[in-house]
């Protein structure tokens, strides 16, 4: 029997679609190359921006946890640990990613010792900076969180004497059988003593064996500071902007830990065997490669706006700084201040999707506080993988601190 010609025509034409199809499946979801820019590879910056997008759609970039987890930590009871006369004071110093350790820490030291925790004061980065705990954190919801945990007074007894006072540096995530050992005999000497919490390394492994310590740490970290009320406004103004410009996206958007300064520090050079640090081009080639459109709206945390983010704008023309969407009449007291450290930090714990382009404790510490909202949408830029396997490692190995704390 004869073959139509049209059947064959039409029997040609369906091999050939299931072929393309085939290898755009393959390209997209199996292409273990992320090629970066520089030498040879800046062609793929400019291909970059007319790369089909239409099957990456499925591979869940804006998808998160459905559900955020809830506390697990029992709140540890004062009548466990003898009370003592004595008073630990300390400052927060460095930012909020500093802050959430440096509070952790105090409080587990101040309850080891069942001494007294002064409320701290804000440390800037600059000499003379200087700022109030109420002027960023609420103070009532601080204190609301410690009782029945460690006692807690908004200043230190006039009777007692700053110089009288032993200053004392306990590590990171800070041990009981360290404290017992290096901190309670000096605070059985003097009476009192002034902490700082030092960072030999970044250390936000999920803890081993649950104790009272852990309870303790995860109380501090995750249930004991909110913003105060004009500082939760300016980021929640920027957030509802941010989604209002993202209407062709659901109100999604993504949040880049991306600041000028650090990428130009020695620390963040390129390196042949490990990169922990990546600009503004290579985040935006990372983005169109594993799918993000053009319409995406980007913040990147960046004050304001620099020429090396313009190659980030010409791919995604919706990316923004502070400077763009906070409030008007916000800007002469947030700008160019410790504030935008915090503003940088609360926008980013409430993105859809967070990218930190800087390795570091900005990074552990916002994995951190979105672990608990079910936002676990991270995705760490790396040079090769797939693109499921740019997740946090942090996430898909549940391996951050946050996860002993929620359940």
């Amino acid at each position: 029997m004869g073959l139509d010609l049209r059947q064959v025509v039409a029997a040609v034409l369906t091999l050939t679609m299931f072929v393309m199809l085939g290898n755009m499946i393959k390209r997209d979801h199996f292409d273990n190359s992320l090629q970066l820019p520089g030498g040879s590879e800046d062609a793929n910056f400019e291909t970059a921006k007319f790369d089909a997008t239409h099957v990456r759609k499925n591979i869940g970039l804006w998808k998160g946890d459905a559900d955020g987890l809830k506390p697990c930590w029992v709140k540890p009871s004062a009548d466990d640990v003898e009370q003592t006369q004595g008073f630990v004071t300390f400052a927060l110093t460095n930012g909020p990613e500093y802050h959430i350790s440096q509070i952790a820490d105090a409080v587990i030291v101040a309850r080891s010792l069942g001494a007294t925790l002064v409320i701290p004061d804000i440390r800037g980065s600059q000499p003379g900076d200087k700022w109030n705990f109420e002027d960023i954190y609420d103070v009532d919801v601080f204190m609301k969180s410690m009782e029945g945990v460690v006692r807690v007074a908004k200043d230190l007894p006039t009777h007692i004497s700053t110089r009288n006072i032993a200053a004392v540096k306990v590590p990171n995530r800070v041990k009981e059988d360290y404290i017992a050992e290096h901190v309670e005999p000096i605070y059985r000497t003097k009476g009192s003593i002034r902490l700082a919490t030092y960072f030999p390394s970044i250390n936000m492994r999920k803890a081993g064996k649950k104790g009272d310590t852990d309870s303790v740490a995860c109380l501090a970290m995750f249930g004991s500071l909110e913003l105060q009320p004009e500082m939760h406004e300016v980021v929640d103004s920027m957030v509802e902007r941010l989604r209002t410009l993202s209407r062709n996206s659901d109100g999604q958007f993504i949040a880049v830990d991306l600041r000028v300064d650090m990428l130009n520090k020695k620390g963040c050079q390129n390196s042949d065997i490990e990169k922990s640090c990546y600009n503004a081009q290579e985040i935006a080639v990372f983005f169109r490669q594993i799918g993000f459109d053009k319409d995406t709206t980007v913040y990147v945390t960046e004050s304001r706006w620099d020429s090396s983010l313009d190659s980030l704008k010409d791919l995604f023309p919706k990316t923004y700084t502070k400077e763009a969407i906070m409030p008007a009449d916000k800007k002469k007291r947030f700008l160019d201040s410790e504030f935008e450290k915090v503003i940088d930090f609360y926008v980013s714990a409430e993105s859809d999707v967070f990218v930190p382009a800087i390795s570091g404790l900005f990074y552990a510490n916002v994995v951190g506080k979105r672990i608990g909202s079910g936002k676990t949408r991270i995705l760490v830029p790396a040079p090769s993988a797939s693109a499921s396997n740019f997740l946090s490692p942090y996430v898909s190995n549940k391996n951050h601190f946050a996860y002993s704390c929620y359940c």
